[in-house]
């Protein structure tokens, strides 16, 4: 990637973000940036907040304090589509790909979200590079393939739109261990050709250790960070252990 990609890349800057569910405080004083091209992991035990914190990115649930700036705009107001059309896109936990459509027809759905639609909608090439498996399943209804399968769907599907920024959400949970180092590695190079930033939820440790960064969370709030290469054992313990 050129340093000229590099220096128009968008960073994602989270601080002071509280969030309530009623009167439960949810995320409190949440601060986090995401790098241009860098992938961010977030973990930490269920029910701390992490879902909460990427559909607030996302604009699904809106924030009672704190601001969310990506690519210097700030996103408070701003409607998921909207979102979705500046470059934000979201696999969410439990894939949730459209079981009656076609895969072909999941991956065009995935145009919607680009800010300028192609003239002529296809699937590009890289798509099948990334995801070999799915191409000679394009006739295929979507609920009838694996949850491996869906799951390279829903990557697939969001990186239609030509995102900058993608949040995953527990992208391995309940697959075989073959296909999740396949979607690792697929991330990986999606991140190292295109300059895409991710998000990651996750709670597979091989998984985790491929990202850049971590934040550790706990009761909503973010209590460690640092590179992954220095993830210790101790955090391991606290935060992804069962």
């Amino acid at each position: 990637m050129s340093e000229e990609i590099k220096a128009n890349l968008p960073q994602l800057d989270i601080s002071g973000l509280n969030v309530y569910y009623g009167e439960s405080h949810i995320l409190r004083d949440v601060d986090l940036s995401v790098p241009p091209g860098k992938m961010v992991c977030l973990i930490g035990r269920n029910g701390v907040g992490k879902t909460t914190l990427l559909k607030t990115v996302m604009g699904l649930i809106q924030p009672r304090e704190g601001q969310i700036d990506f690519a210097g705009n700030n996103l408070r107001g701003k409607t998921p589509d909207r979102r979705a059309k500046m470059g934000i896109a979201y696999v969410p936990q439990g894939r949730e790909i459209m079981p009656r459509l076609t895969v072909k027809e999941n991956l065009i759905l995935g145009l919607e979200a680009c800010a300028k639609p192609p003239k002529t909608p296809g699937i590009p090439a890289e798509i099948f590079e990334l995801f070999p498996a799915l191409k000679p399943m394009l006739n295929r209804m979507g609920g009838d393939l694996s949850g491996g399968q869906q799951q390279q769907l829903a990557i697939a599907r969001a990186l239609m739109g030509r995102p900058r920024l993608l949040l995953l959400d527990e992208p391995t949970e309940g697959i075989q261990p073959s296909i999740i180092l396949e979607i690792e590695a697929a991330v990986r190079r999606i991140i190292q050709s295109t300059g895409i930033s991710v998000l990651l939820v996750e709670q597979h440790l091989h998984f985790v250790r491929q990202a850049d960064w971590y934040y550790a969370m706990q009761k909503g709030g973010i209590v460690a960070a640092g590179a992954t290469n220095e993830l210790s054992n101790d955090v391991i313990q606290r935060f992804l252990a069962v």
